[in-house]
């Protein structure tokens, strides 16, 4: 027992010693929970560019998020998704599947037209016909969770260019959502939103955007030779685009300029100015969208020089946010930004005919006729399909079950045929797509689909190709195909957050636990992933 006396003094003071280390480490206080958060979604963010134009940014804006934040490479959204659908996914941290939106338009099977995803006829538009609310978002967002942890004391306001974009990072318990009418160029909301900042409607009101755009001219933020890999070409003819009165696509086209992006970064200063965000019991958000998809009412398809003056005008537009925020915010220390890309678009503007790039047409007038005509020679006349949209076709579901007929099976035949059609490359019908049959990512399809508002056949159209006859209400220039990656860089700049890199894929929906885990709330009800542990 003498013996071994030593080595049992020596084991319990390296008992106490751990325990004591222990209480230590338990006793250290947590974090302060940032007091704003600033949630960022740019569509079209790409890392290519991002680090090709490196040099030629700021210390404040992207490098401030790349050097001092945990810099994501790729975040997975599964497939390709329209700005709605990312942003809703990203939002919600849940796939379209679960929170219902698949797309920023839905075919509507009763007047056989397309309508907003968000539409709500209950409600009424503020300087807007519009009329819209989050209703048809399923599940909670980052936005409603921060709401009602502060038990309505922290406020939630979101700008955007776009309307669905707006509504669905305000959530349902936000204060405002504000978007730009395509129509007016007005600054825009619903009343099912109680709060009207009075930013906006001093625009509206004392500068609004139809009597600022005939003087306003979107030309190189620098010398044209400074842009990097140009050609010589490019560098003879800079850009020039301006915003003509009679021009009926006006505000469409300035929409998709770097401008609006400079419009809706001004608005977010304005914002921080004016709000005190941040400064009150309960955390305030203010939520903000972009755009750096490749411009679509440039001189030809090659619109690279427009692309890099857009990144470099809104790492600017960071800047400045970022800055007042310490001015007239609670500081940049006491505030969690996250900035997430969505993937680039798909439908892009056609190369010129001298570069022989194999090209079509994809008529869906013609589509949906030749299938109807087919499915009459096999089941008699009637009208067996109902519509197109958005890549999908929908069969009239009363006739078929007027007439006892499978409606399974008419799917599949359905999809056999419009594969054989040119400028389609494959075809799938719904049960496949809920079943993991269809395409080259079968499970990321299926929850990247809505079955409530899905058609009844999807079809891939082949690169290359332009979809003609769509029925769309809108005007806008004549694009084609492109096979696009569905990932895109996000940025996480917290007080809590040590910098990293995070170079292996990153599913889209974490991005939403994680913030909320950074804010110490609960996750969206729709999130069911794990956050990054940062």
């Amino acid at each position: 027992m003498a013996d071994n006396f030593p080595t049992y003094r020596r084991l319990c003071a390296m008992l106490i010693g751990a325990a004591t280390a222990a209480v230590s480490v338990t006793a250290q206080p947590l974090p302060q929970r940032p007091q704003l958060v600033v949630g960022i979604v740019v569509e079209g963010l790409s890392n290519d560019y991002l680090e090709l134009l490196r040099s030629h940014f700021g210390q404040n804006g992207f490098r401030r998020l790349a050097d001092k934040g945990v810099a994501i490479s790729d975040i997975d959204f599964g497939t390709t998704l329209d700005g709605a659908a990312s942003t809703a996914l990203l939002f919600t941290g849940a796939s379209p599947a679960v929170n219902g939106i698949g797309a920023a338009t839905v075919y509507n099977r009763d007047d056989r037209r397309p309508h907003p995803a968000l539409e709500d006829p209950e409600t009424i538009g503020n300087f807007t016909t519009e009329t819209l609310s989050p209703k048809a978002l399923g599940a909670s967002t980052i936005a409603d969770e921060l709401r009602i942890a502060s038990g309505g004391l922290g406020y939630v306001y979101s700008i955007a260019p776009d309307p669905a974009q707006a509504i669905i990072m305000a959530g349902h318990a936000g204060n405002s959502a504000f978007w730009i009418n395509d129509l007016t160029g007005k600054w825009a909301t619903t009343t099912f939103y109680r709060d009207l900042p009075q930013k906006p409607q001093e625009i509206n009101h004392r500068t609004p955007l139809e009597y600022r755009l005939d003087t306003l001219q979107w030309v190189p933020s620098m010398a044209i030779d400074r842009y990097p890999d140009l050609p010589s070409y490019k560098k003879s003819y800079p850009f020039r685009h301006t915003f003509p009165r009679g021009d009926k696509n006006r505000f469409r086209a300035y929409k998709a300029s770097a401008a609006a992006n400079t419009d809706v970064a001004s608005m977010a200063v304005g914002y921080l100015n004016s709000m005190s965000l941040g400064k009150r019991e309960g955390a305030d958000m203010l939520a903000l969208a972009f755009s750096l998809n490749p411009y679509p009412y440039a001189r030809d398809a090659d619109s690279r020089p427009e692309l890099m003056d857009s990144y470099l005008r809104l790492d600017r537009d960071l800047g400045r946010i970022f800055d007042a925020i310490d001015a007239a915010g609670p500081g940049m220390d006491k505030t969690l930004v996250f900035v997430t890309g969505t993937p680039l678009t798909r439908r892009q503007r056609r190369d010129d005919e001298k570069w022989a790039i194999p090209y079509g047409e994809f008529s869906s007038r013609k589509a949906v006729s030749l299938l109807n005509m087919y499915l009459m020679a096999i089941h008699g006349n009637g009208e067996w399909v109902s519509g197109y949209h958005d890549s999908q076709l929908f069969l009239n579901h009363k006739l078929i079950k007027d007439r006892g007929k499978d409606l399974e099976e008419i799917r599949t035949a359905a999809a056999r045929f419009l594969e054989r059609m040119s400028g389609v490359s494959h075809a799938w019908t719904i049960d496949e797509v809920l079943s993991r049959q269809a395409s080259e990512r079968p499970e990321a399809f299926r929850r990247n689909t809505v079955p409530e508002t899905a058609g009844d056949v999807f079809i891939a159209i082949a690169p290359g190709w332009q979809e003609i006859d769509d029925d769309s209400d809108t005007e806008a220039p004549r694009t084609v195909t492109r096979a696009v990656a569905s990932t895109a860089p996000a940025f996480i700049l917290a007080p809590q957050a040590a910098p990293r890199r995070i170079d292996v894929p990153v599913d889209a929906r974490v991005i939403a636990p994680t913030v909320c885990r950074l804010l110490r709330i609960r996750s969206p009800n729709g999130s069911a992933l794990p956050p990054l542990r940062l």
